[in-house]
């Protein structure tokens, strides 16, 4: 077989990869590499970034694929960790986290120094000042990275209900910003 690769069944690949085997995560890789690379390009337009992302994420894969139990749901289970490696990436950058509060705002009130000053934690905090749904879209939307036909569905909502939720939440966040900036400027 010189020059071909050998293709494995999921279940090789997973007992393969738990056993640290060089070459079935190399198969692994290559036949999950281009499918991840593109779910992730959907969410982060950087090419460097979002292969920053899948490359983490398939780490993540090595080190917890001994948990698969089911080798039909290997494809699913790698997108949720790739899906959960990009939420992490954006808690630990969380410029973008801003930007999605922020988003459309061309507002002198929110100068860069504002923004600078809050961090993940921060938002994720004044997410509580939320009426419950309101947090639970915003943290689907914003944070977990899900479209708004996805958040409809878990929560069983409409997309546009999800929409104005979205909506509800920037404005309500913008206004807890503008609080947190107006305390920051009268405390300096």
């Amino acid at each position: 077989m010189f020059g071909r690769k050998k293709t494995y069944s999921n279940k090789d690949l997973i007992q393969g990869c738990a056993k640290n085997s060089r070459r079935h995560q190399e198969a692994l890789y290559r036949q999950y590499f281009g499918g991840m690379t593109g779910l992730i390009l959907h969410y982060v337009k950087d090419k460097d970034k979002a292969l920053e992302i899948v490359n983490e994420g398939f780490l993540k894969v090595f080190k917890k694929i001994h948990t698969v139990e089911d080798p039909e749901a290997l494809a699913g289970w790698i997108k949720t960790i790739m899906m959960r490696t990009r939420a992490d990436y954006f808690k630990k950058n969380n410029k973008y986290l801003k930007a999605v509060i922020l988003e459309e705002v061309k507002d002198d009130r929110f100068e860069n120094s504002t923004m600078e000053d809050l961090y993940f934690k921060d938002i994720v905090r004044l997410l509580d000042k939320l009426p419950p749904a309101t947090a639970e879209v915003f943290r689907l939307y914003a944070i977990e990275g899900f479209k708004h036909d996805e958040i409809a569905e878990q929560l069983g909502i409409s997309a546009g209900t999800s929409k104005w939720h979205l909506s509800a939440a920037r404005q309500k966040l913008r206004e807890l910003i503008e609080q947190f900036y107006d305390r920051e400027r009268n405390v300096g």
